[in-house]
Parts: C-alpha cells; structure tokens; sequence
C-alpha cells in the first residue's frame, strides 16, 4: 500500500468526535473535569478506533451509561444522517474493582500533590498508572472483535469511562 493510502486508511479509521452523554454525567470536581478535558483533547488528537468488518470512518463516539452499563454508540461524522453505525453495550463489572482502586489511588495521588516528597508522588504514580493500563487492557479485551483500538486510546477511553461510572 502506497503512503498516501495508508494515510487514506489511517484517517478513517479513527474517532473526530467524542460526545458525553449529559444524563449520564454531571459536573465532577475541577481535577476529575481537567482529566476528562484532557482526555477527550489527546483522543481527538491522535487515536485508532476500527469498526471490526466497517469502513465508515472517521467516527463520532458518544458514551454514556445505561442500566448500569457502558454505551458506546458510534456515528458516521460524515454522514447526513444522525442515525448510529453501531451501538454496543458493555457490562461494567470487569472495570469495577479497578476502578474502586483507581479513585482510591488518584484520591491520595491529589491530596499528595499538594504536600508529599516528590518521590511519593512518583510512587503513587506509579500505581496510578498501573490500574490505568488494567483497565485500559480491559476495555481492549471486552472490545475484542467489536472495535480495534490501540493502548493510547484504550488509555484515554478509560479515564472517560472512570469519570462517566464516577458520577454514574
């Protein structure tokens, strides 16, 4: 495949819209609000996000919850029509344990930031980012054979999907 294909490709197969579903999330304190604004910036900035067996792209995402489950809907962006390509919903069991450890981590990760030696601030940090990449590798798998996504944008999913089950 020439370069100008693979480009072709590369930028169809990935997200240039992401919505919030507002039922499902509400205001959140102002460090919750900036991981969620920084998220949704390094996603539209570089992803990879494939319907398995479509050629639609790029994508609208908007993710919310439903019954206690995870909605991601995804649209044409380039479509007429507001009608969704797909719609898959996800149980959230398999991401609650992590995500109970994620917010306690990230709970003393803010209250250290403001007065902890920088080497505890690494080390929570550190397991941050751990439970990150868990969770991350978990939304991967349960997407498995639905839609492609890569680590980075697993990553960056999965702080959506934690602030959405926060409020939720």
């Amino acid at each position: 495949m020439t370069d100008t294909a693979n480009e072709a490709v590369e930028t169809k197969n990935r997200l240039s819209e992401i919505v919030l579903d507002p039922a499902s999330i509400a205001r959140g304190n102002a460090n919750i609000e900036h991981e969620r604004e920084v998220a949704i910036y390094d996603l539209l900035d570089g992803n990879t996000f494939e319907l398995e067996g479509r050629d639609e792209g790029p994508y609208k995402l908007s993710i919310g919850l439903v019954e206690d489950r995870l909605a991601l809907t995804v649209f044409s962006a380039a479509a007429e029509t507001e009608e969704p390509i797909v719609a898959h919903y996800l149980s959230l069991t398999p991401f609650k344990r992590i995500m109970k450890d994620y917010f306690l981590v990230l709970d003393g990760y803010y209250q250290a930031i403001r007065s902890a030696q920088p080497s505890r601030i690494q080390a929570i940090d550190v397991g941050r980012r751990g439970l990150h990449d868990e969770g991350s590798r978990v939304l991967i798998d349960r997407l498995e054979g639905k839609i492609r996504i890569d680590l980075d944008t697993a990553r960056r999913l999965f702080t959506l999907i934690s602030a959405l089950h926060w409020k939720g």
